[in-house]
This record gives structure tokens, sequence and C-alpha cells, in this order.
């Protein structure tokens, strides 16, 4: 995809001279000559750089304006020189999104947002496979360098090294080719699962017209006081192993983890079943790492909104807030969660005292535990609390 600048006859920075601005190969004029993000820019793009803005959009067919908007949706600033910044790449992609709303298969708006959801996402998979690789980089380097002198103050770095940096730019280059079909294989099961999940929420005789989710949260109990205690290579280490524990879990029983941030991790299920299943294998897995602190989980079943990949509601936020509440090491369900547990065996539910959940309300939630002797139900109506009863309360566990 192209940045097209401004439209013909009114371009103040274009020309030879023109300062080269911030596009892809491009560097701000304060950095030195023979920057490391030049030496490897057409390796990662995969096509040399050869062609000017105005030659992607001739090439497109389309205007610069409109090739702009697309350059825009894509997460890139405006590059406001006629140097060679672009590959026939660039050109491949504009065409291919001005030929979908061309044939009408697409209106401009949905291209451009179609256009940002891979631009975000794209975004945030180049950081993290780009930290991935420095981080096995910078062990490799500190194994080597562990008798230096500045041993202590190379741990506690939390930017890479020029040398880090530059073997990790070559090694993303000689494995871009080789990553490429595994990015297009993940997105296309990646889309089926979506439809099929889509397909399945469309049916009436399964949730009626609501879609309906169970929704966990699980939370680092202290974590603010590891990040004081900590060094900065150290808690990336540590949140870097409960996003993976976290996910492996997660996938495990079907479940979707539908974002981390920092010290939690959201995840949605079908059914309440498999919700429980992760969230105890999470307290589990927690408790028993010898680096990561004790967990606590909030578990909520009702109608869900599914936007930009995130999902919102009232049920979100109320397993927000019963996580909030929870004790280390436990998991807090909603009554309606505990009603369909209820019913299966290899779970025990204990019912807890009726409280208002801040920017949520009444609720009456259970606290869930795997079941004394599996195989044989463990909660009766009587330890499963009405969400409507008000006496007869116990404390929470």
């Amino acid at each position: 995809m192209t940045e097209p600048g401004t439209e013909p006859g009114t371009d103040p920075g274009s020309g030879p001279g023109a300062d080269p601005g911030s596009g892809p190969g491009s560097a701000p004029a304060t950095e030195p000559p023979g920057r490391v993000s030049e030496d490897y820019t057409e390796a990662l793009l995969g096509r040399p750089l050869e062609l000017r803005r105005r030659d992607v959009s001739r090439g497109a067919e389309v205007s610069l304006l409109s090739a702009r908007k697309f350059w825009h949706a894509l997460g890139f600033p405006v590059v406001d020189t006629d140097d060679q910044l672009f590959t026939a790449a660039d050109q491949k992609a504009l065409a291919a999104v001005a030929g979908i709303v061309r044939d009408g298969l697409l209106d401009e708006q949905v291209a451009l947002a179609m256009t940002r959801a891979f631009a975000r996402s794209s975004d945030r998979l180049a950081g993290w496979q780009s930290q991935l690789i420095a981080e096995a980089v910078e062990e490799h380097m500190s194994a080597a360098m562990a008798h230096a002198a500045d041993d202590d103050e190379h741990e506690t770095r939390s930017v890479p090294t020029v040398e880090t940096a530059t073997e990790t730019a070559r090694r993303l280059a000689e494995l871009t080719d080789r990553l490429e079909p595994l990015l297009v294989y993940a997105w296309r099961r990646h889309l089926s699962a979506t439809v099929a999940r889509m397909l399945a929420d469309a049916d009436p005789e399964s949730y009626g017209m609501t879609k309906m989710r169970s929704v966990g949260f699980a939370d680092l109990v202290s974590f603010t006081a590891l990040v004081r205690r900590l060094s900065e290579r150290d808690l990336a280490r540590l949140v870097s192993r409960f996003e993976a524990l976290s996910a492996d879990v997660i996938t495990a029983h079907g479940g979707r983890l539908i974002k981390t941030v920092g010290d939690e991790v959201l995840f949605t299920t079908m059914g309440a079943a498999p919700a429980a299943a992760i969230a105890l294998d999470l307290v589990d897995t927690m408790t028993q790492d010898d680096v990561l602190p004790a967990v606590r989980c909030g578990m909520a079943r009702g109608p869900i909104i599914s936007r930009l990949g995130d999902v919102f509601g009232t049920t979100v936020n109320r397993a927000s807030r019963l996580t909030a509440v929870a004790q280390a090491g436990t998991v807090l369900v909603d009554a309606t969660m505990a009603r369909e547990l209820a019913s299966l065996s290899g779970f025990e539910l204990t019912g807890q005292r009726r409280r208002i959940l801040r920017g949520v309300g009444p609720v009456t939630p259970s606290v869930l535990r795997r079941a004394a002797t599996t195989g044989r139900r463990q909660a009766t109506s009587a330890s499963v609390p009405d969400p409507n009863h008000r006496t007869g309360s116990r404390s929470d566990a």
C-alpha cells in the first residue's frame, strides 16, 4: 500500500531534496548514518525499494487521496517526499484493496475498517515476535558474558543493545519468508473458527436471540508488589511466562484468550464446563509454578457484545468485579454459572453471601472447587444460591 501524500500539484515536500519524513524505509534526520533499520528494510519487506508514492498510486489506478486513506488505515505516517520508499508489494496490496471496493464486494468504509484490523493485529504481532527474538538473543549473549564485571547492569537493561538489535534484525530477515505462510495459515484457521462460532450463535435453538458466553478473568495476586521488587527484565519474563501458561490452559479446553493486560487474562468459552475447567487449571498451574504468584479467578455467564476482537457488556463487568473480590487461589462464579455447573459432575460449589459489586449491583457468588470425588454431583440446591434470596448468607471463602 502506498502513502500518497497530497493531491497532485500541492505537494510541498516532493523532489529529490525533500525531507525524508518518517515512512517505511526512512528514519528521523537525527539518526546517524549506517543505522541498523536501513540495513534490513529491503530484506524484511522482501522487495527492493524502487517506487515513488505516485508510481504506486498510478500503478494501482487510484488517486493519491484514496491511497493516503488506506496508508493511514495501515497505521503509517505521512510521507511528503518522492524518494523511492515503496516496493511492488505496496502497489499490489493497494490495487487489491481498491479492486475489492471497485467490484462492490465492500464499500470504502468497510474496506478501511478491515485494513485497520489487519494493521492493529499485525503491529502487535510484529512487536511481539521481535521482542521474543530479541529476548532469545539477549539470553544467549548474557550467558556468554556472565563473567563480565558489568553483568548486573546488563541484566537490568530494558532496551536492547546495538548488538542485540542487529542480531535480532538479521534473524528476523532470515526467518521472514518461512514465517509468512504460517501467518496466512493461522489467519485462515482462526477465521474458520470465528465463522463457526458466528453460525452457532445465529442458531435460535442454541441461545435464542442473544450471544451467550462464559467469561472469565484470571489475575495475578500481589502483582504491584512484584513490580516494585523485580528488575524490568525479570518482570518481563514473569509476565511472558504467565501469558504463555495461561494460553496453554485456555486453548487446551477450547477457550478463547481474548486479551492479556500485564497481570490479567480475559477468556471466553461457549459453555460453562470448559470455563470452569480453565479457571481451576489456571489456579493449579500458577500455584505449582516456582516463579509465578497465585492467581484468583472470577467468572460469569450471560450475553456479551463482541467488537474489534474484544468483548464487552454486563457479563464481562460482573466477571471482572468477581475477580477483584476473590481470594488468592480461589474461583468465584456468578449465580447463572453456578446453576449450570450444579448439574455437572466434577465440580463443587459453595454459596456465598449476597454482596453489592461496584458498577454491577447485587451478586450472589459461589466458590468453585473440584469435587473431592469426581463423577458424583457435589452441588445441591442448598449450596448454590438463589440470586433473589437475601437471607441465610455465608461469608466468602
